[in-house]
Formats: structure tokens, sequence, C-alpha cells
């Protein structure tokens, strides 16, 4: 037989083999125990994690042609022994025994490249149509988020009232794509991501299996590269055991071996960066630096490692060293941990957020080294800033002498009148008034406090009584006409005129006017 890698070849066939899901499997478990079988399910979540398995497993477990209670198959669980198990592991295809055979009842579907409406018509079609030879006619879309609206809408009626012998699986990383009227027909079912630990266990298991000898080290390293994806620690792990050297018939699994195969650099340089950070050592910082771009890392490589290591101490900050939060080794739990005790909270957190967007800006900028440099010197930069409390209790604690009073700064004398005698004593002036917007206003606030001129008096002011101003805000600057003063101080600079009537009425026009113009703004 032709060789198969990892993640085929160790592919669970039972519920009780998956690895990550407990939520899924034990609902599903339950659901075939009491028979309640749904005509329609969805599953979601992240790449690598089983949705495709799971899925086919329920086939199995559906169409299983061996009894439950019997010695062949004592629970709900496959017995992966009929032919009905063998074509559906297989995704619809079954050899062995010099017996090959394909299953009409089974059906699998790549919906990336069957999206259309037609492809969703011949689903609905061969739906109505009885199966050949198992209970169930099962149809598995995998990538379901692909199908076009269209195509969903032409599959909704089918999906909502379906033959009792027909049931509906989709596969899909994206279940918002699915129409709303889709999902609310199917029981949904949300997968996690697969723990560090459970992906250890699952790789250490499988080296015992192919005869190969690991290094903890080096599996805790392909079980964090997986970032939550069983297919992709074994697919690295796969990779890893093909490089490997041999020693006496076995494969030896080495984490510089793994480190150099997947490009990455120890967590023990960035540790040494972030002890240049804390010490403001620019220099020895980009020393460090160079020497790790001339060996042929990538900036972005880097950049995205240092992401991640900030984040493990954060993390190492926030929850101790033997926090659920981190996914790694116990040996690098310890170094996160030294390194978050360089920082304070507020630190790391302003340091992931300067290395997030450095490494977001690395994707599409030019110059990808300067810009790592840059950003690993706004490290440096912000550990100077002062936090915003200080420089609020600096200003609080600052003496009140030392702070000008305005409503303490004496004001200049009120001018008085051309002609008239200086008062021997200043009266204690009024609080400086809000501005007007309006000269009528300003005018009929004047008019009130000055007294009228006695009838029959002349217009000129020359026997008019002195009169001190109410208020020395209201003076006029010494940069005007002689006529505006006399308008604005009682007319007592204003020329004689005669005393007729129209004179007279022209004379206060003018005056009035000229009032109106010092108050606008």
């Amino acid at each position: 037989m032709a060789y198969q890698v990892l993640a085929r070849k160790y592919r669970p066939q039972r519920f009780s083999d998956v690895a990550g899901q407990d939520h899924v499997t034990r609902t599903l478990v339950n659901a075939l125990t009491q028979k309640r079988i749904a005509h329609g399910y969805i599953f979601s979540g992240h790449r690598g994690i089983g949705k495709t398995t799971i899925a086919r497993i329920l086939a199995m477990a559906l169409d299983c042609r061996t009894e439950v209670g019997t010695p062949g198959r004592p629970t709900v669980e496959p017995c992966l022994q009929c032919v009905s198990c063998r074509e559906i592991s297989s995704g619809g295809n079954a050899s062995g025994d010099n017996l090959s055979s394909h299953s009409f009842d089974f059906i699998e579907i790549d919906a990336a490249s069957n999206r259309g409406i037609d492809d969703v018509r011949s689903i609905c079609s061969q739906a109505d149509v009885r199966p050949a030879r198992d209970k169930y006619k099962i149809f598995l879309l995998d990538e379901a988020h692909q199908i076009t609206d269209a195509a969903f809408n032409a599959i909704l009626k089918t999906l909502e009232e379906p033959p009792d012998w027909a049931i509906f699986m989709m596969a899909t990383t994206e279940p918002e794509s699915i129409p709303q009227t889709i999902r609310s027909r199917c029981q949904h079912f949300s997968f996690h991501a697969v723990k560090f630990e459970d992906i250890l266990a699952q790789l250490k298991a499988i080296a015992e299996k192919e005869n190969v000898t690991a290094e903890d080290a080096a599996l805790a390293l392909l079980a964090e590269a997986g970032d939550g994806s069983m297919r992709d620690a074994l697919s690295i792990m796969d990779q890893a055991i093909a490089s490997a050297p041999f020693e006496n018939g076995r494969a030896v699994l080495q984490t510089g071996q793994i480190r150099e195969l997947m490009g990455s650099v120890p967590n023990a340089v960035f540790e040494r960066l972030m002890e240049s950070v804390s010490a403001q050592q620019s220099a020895r910082l980009m020393e460090d630096l160079d020497k790790l771009l001339t060996s042929g890392n990538s900036p972005a490589a880097l950049a995205r490692q240092l992401v991640r290591y900030l984040r493990n101490c954060l993390m190492a900050k926030l929850g101790g060293e033997n926090t659920q939060l981190l996914e790694i080794a116990q040996d690098e739990r310890a170094r996160a941990t030294r390194t978050a005790q360089l920082f304070t909270e507020e630190e790391l957190t302003r340091n992931l957020q300067i290395a997030l967007r450095t490494f977001d800006e690395l994707n599409y900028r030019q110059e990808q080294r300067f810009h790592l440099e840059l950003g690993l010197l706004k490290l440096i930069q912000a550990q100077r800033l002062l936090p915003m409390e200080e420089i609020l209790s600096g200003l609080s604690s600052q003496p009140a002498a030392k702070r000008p009073n305005p409503a303490q700064t004496p004001s200049s004398p009120p001018r008085t009148p051309s002609g008239s005698a200086p008062a021997s004593t200043p009266r204690p002036t009024a609080p400086p008034a809000a501005p007007s917007l309006s000269p009528f206003a300003a005018s009929n606030q004047r008019a009130a406090v000055t007294p009228q001129p006695n009838p029959g008096r002349n217009l000129s002011g020359a026997e008019n009584t002195e009169r001190k101003p109410e208020n020395p805000e209201n003076q006029v600057g010494q940069g005007f006409s002689p006529a505006i003063s006399a308008a604005t101080s009682g007319g007592a600079l204003a020329p004689e005129v005669s005393s007729s009537p129209a004179s007279t009425s022209r004379t206060i026009a003018s005056e009035t006017t000229a009032v109106g113009l010092l108050e606008l703004p």
C-alpha cells in the first residue's frame, strides 16, 4: 500500500478517539443512544480540528450494519468492520480483500467546486430517492460556506422538510457566511481549538507507534506550532521525521533540527532582546537584531515570534507561571515569567501593542528591516514615558502661590473725562460684565446708569456736572476720535451746535451711531 501521511493514517475512527471536542462527541453519542437524530447538522470551527472527521464518524454510526448491543458493536460507536463503515471512513470508497466498492448512500461533496444552483438541484433530486442499501442517505457538504446564496435558497425547502431517510451535514470554517435561514433549520456545533496538552499527548502516542525517538521539547515545539490545529501539528511532525537523522534504525527528533526546519529562533533570543529593552540598551538591541537578520531570518517571522512571546509574557504577568492561558512547555513558561518580571502590566500591554503594529506594517511596507528596527527602538523609547497619573498628580501638588490668579490682577485706574479733577479715592470696581453681542443691549444698559441732561441746557455739555463712570470697563481707549469719545463720555468734548430741533436731532443721531459702532464685536 502507498504511504499515507500521519494526518490521514491516524485519523480518528470513533468518537472516543477524537481529541479536544468532548462537548460535540458527548452530545452526538447521547443523541444516537436516545435515537434523536436531526435531519441537518452544521460543524464549524478552526481548520484541522475534526469537523469532517466527526461528520464521517456520525455517518458511520448511522449507517453501520451491525446491530447495537452485539459483540461486534456493544455501543453506538461504529463497528468499523462492515462495508458501510469502510466505505464511509474512506470518503465513500472501500477496498480490501480484493474488493472495491463505492457507497451510493454516503455522498461527500466538495462545496467549493460544486457551489452553483445546478449542483444543489442535483443534490435535491438525489435526496428524493430512497437509499440503495443503508438506512440513511447522507450528504456531507465540505466547505459549505462556498455555496452561493441562490444555491442555498434552492435547497432551503428540501432542508426544511426532507424525506425521512435524508440527512444533511455541512462542515465550514465560516459559519457566518451561511444564511440564517439555513442555520435555523440545522443543529449547529461549534468546535474548539485543540488544547496544547491534547496535541502533545497525541504526538507522543504517534511517535511511539511510528518508532520515533523524540525529545519532549521537540514535541512541545511541534504542538505549539500547530496553533490549536491537530492536522497542522501532524503535518509538521511528518516533515520533521523525514528530515531527522537516524540512530539505530530510529528517527531522532531534536529541538534544534525542528527549529531550523521551521525557520524559527529559540525564545531565549527574545528573552535577551527584552532584557535589552528593559535596560534601555539601544546599541546592544540593534547588534543582537543584526545577528539574527544576517543569519538569514526573515523580519516578518521574527516579528511574529516576538508578538507571540510578548503575549505569553503578558499572560504570565496576569495569571502566573502555571496559568491555563499559556499553552507552551514548562521551561518556556519559566522563561516568559522571568521576562514578565522586568515590566509592569501597563508596559507589557504597550509593548505588545507596538509589536503588533510593527508586524502589521511589515506585511505591506518596503524595507522590512528598517521597520523592524524602528519598532524595537520604540519599545525602548516607550519605557521613558511618564504615566498620566504621575503628570496629573504633579500638577495638583504645585503650590497655589506659583499659579497666577487672573481675579487678583490689579486693574488700571479709570480714566476721567478731560477738564475734570481726578477723584481722591478710587471707587471699588465691579466685576467685568459678560460681553454683549448686541450694540442695542449695551446702549440700553449705558442709558440706564447715565443721568439725563437737564432740559434747556446746551448739548455741548459745557455746564454739565462731572459724572464718574459706573464701570471702568466701559471707558473708551484714547485712540478714538473726539466725536466718538464725546459720544461715550456723555458729550463733554462735543462742539457747540445750535439749539434748533433739527440740529439737536442730528447730533443725537450721530452720537447714537458712534456708540453703536463701538459696541460691535
